[in-house]
């Protein structure tokens, strides 16, 4: 994808991830930007017929009834960008920082912000160009959208503020003269167009959401070797069980295992060494299952968002109307990517059981910690530490953020959202999930390997090799960070997903 067209309503959480991570060009479409520019040209009448619009002719919150004269409009919009850019924090990282320049184009080109065109296009310029705004990651409320954060987003635009530009950070201004894109002064109504919205909450948050859809295919995959591991009875997988409990999340995560298992040799049937294997295999569809359902609702629900107006007031053109509403709410963001952090964090939760089960020897009837030189070696004993402490982590940044709230504007806006710190959560736990999951692989292979390797199936085979390439059978204690930054990479970097999916001849079902 070397090019994404950019209409107001049909960007994708794909397209996100092209323009962000792959350096994908961003266009606006002709549509775009005549409903840009119609959307202006009321604006400015509202201005010369002195009517009273909050933001235009007023001042902001609490101020919202100290009416504004014409000669002060573009020095009232300035005084919010630049009063409004007070994050704390590290910057977000480059793609997030990219991700909410694009959803805030994707905004505004639904002409009911009342931006200039000539506004929009130079945010468009340092997406193409490579411009990106020095962001700080904390102090957005999620109320009247992500206020703090787009404000620095908006600094650069105006000669101010920091900006990243071909890897060295500089002043705003010095960015955009490298970069030949020319600086702009905010008209009426820009900055409040510019600053007021989900954007901040919803680039991290889909960028999370993206990553989390991986993990769950990595998730069945892990899961599979896993039943390779431990001679997993595959009866549980039956369709027949699962239809009589519907759920999508559930058929799919069984029908993928028997894909992926497909052949195998080392999986078994209900009694032929035991009748039921732990919840941690047998009850994988329903544990994955529902994290795929709830993922697929959060998906929903930034489908509808990174298409939608979320500034203030917006802009009507068939009555000329400038309505102050509340669009810029992040509650239905906040609870979403709360959802989100919970499903990611399951994934990790059953996988660390998965890997507790394979270095027990109590549990695998393997020799302990998967090492055959035990004492003098530790095998991989620190590894199930390593994978446990990670989930205990995962259980503190998994409790919501948006049943949260703090009134501020001096009661004005008095319910918040947190909705940006909730995206920021299943980020960081995604993060987690990745790593233990790659411990998991690691843990599996070996585990197939002292088991005695009969023979894998057709997905697991291919999952195996993988790993093998670069991770060598563990007869002797070593550095083993290495290892798992290698699995861990290959699940960053998607290639396990594709040599899986080639190898079973279909995409992995989430």
């Amino acid at each position: 994808m070397s090019k994404v067209l950019i209409t107001g309503e049909d960007l994708t959480v794909e397209e996100i991830v092209a323009v962000c991570r792959q350096e994908a060009l961003v266009e606006l479409s002709d549509e775009a930007k005549e409903n840009v520019r119609a959307s202006r040209k009321i604006v400015d009448d509202l201005i010369a017929e002195e009517k009273v619009v909050y933001g235009i002719t007023t001042g902001f919150g609490k101020f919202s009834d100290v009416v504004i004269s014409q000669d002060q409009c573009k020095e009232l919009q300035k005084n919010l960008i630049i009063t409004h850019a007070v994050g704390a924090g590290e910057p977000f990282s480059r793609d997030i920082a990219r991700g909410i320049m694009l959803l805030r184009i994707n905004n505004l080109s639904k002409g009911f912000s009342g931006i200039r065109l000539e506004t929009l296009q130079t945010m468009v310029d340092m997406l193409n160009k490579g411009v990106t705004p020095v962001i700080p990651e904390k102090g957005s409320l999620g109320a009247s959208g992500d206020l703090a954060p787009l404000s620095h987003m908006v600094l650069p635009m105006i000669g101010l503020g920091l900006a990243e530009y071909q890897g060295e950070v500089l002043p705003g201004k010095e960015a955009m003269d490298r970069a030949g894109i020319p600086v702009i002064e905010l008209s009426a109504k820009e900055g409040l167009a510019l600053n007021n919205g989900t954007q901040a909450m919803t680039s991290a948050g889909s960028l999370a959401l993206y990553d989390a859809i991986c993990l769950l295919k990595v998730a069945d995959i892990a899961a599979a070797l896993s039943f390779e591991a431990q001679n997993g009875v595959v009866d549980a997988l039956d369709p027949r069980v699962h239809k009589v409990r519907p759920h999508k999340g559930q058929m799919a995560t069984a029908r993928n295992l028997l894909t992926l298992l497909e052949g195998s040799k080392n999986t078994t049937r209900q009694g032929q060494i035991r009748v039921q294997d732990a919840y941690s295999l047998r009850c994988c569809p329903q544990i994955h299952g529902a994290s795929k359902d709830a993922v697929n609702y959060v998906r929903d629900k930034v489908d509808i968002e990174i298409n939608s107006v979320t500034d203030n007031p917006l802009i009507f053109q068939d009555d000329h109307a400038g309505i102050s509403g509340g669009n810029f709410h992040g509650q239905p963001m906040a609870l979403s990517f709360d959802f989100l952090g919970i499903a990611e964090s399951e994934l990790a939760d059953v996988s660390e059981r998965r890997i507790e089960r394979l270095v027990n020897p109590a549990y695998s009837g393997l020799p302990a910690f998967l090492t055959p030189n035990g004492g003098v070696c530790s095998g991989f004993m620190i590894v199930q530490y390593s994978a446990a402490a990670l989930v205990s982590e995962n259980k503190v940044l998994a409790h919501p953020a948006s049943v949260d709230s703090i009134p501020s504007s001096a009661g004005q806006e008095d319910h918040v959202s947190m909705g940006t710190i909730a995206a920021r959560k299943a980020g960081e736990i995604g993060a987690n999930v990745r790593r233990v999951l790659a411990m998991e692989l690691m843990v599996a292979c070996q585990g197939i390997d002292m088991r005695g390797n009969k023979g894998l199936g057709k997905g697991t085979q291919a999952a195996y090799d993988l790993v093998r390439k670069e991770v060598a059978r563990l007869e002797e204690d070593r550095e083993l960070y290495g290892d798992i930054n290698y699995c861990e990479e290959i699940i960053r970097n998607g290639s396990l997903i594709r040599v899986v999916e080639a190898a079973i001849g279909k995409e992995i079902e989430v």
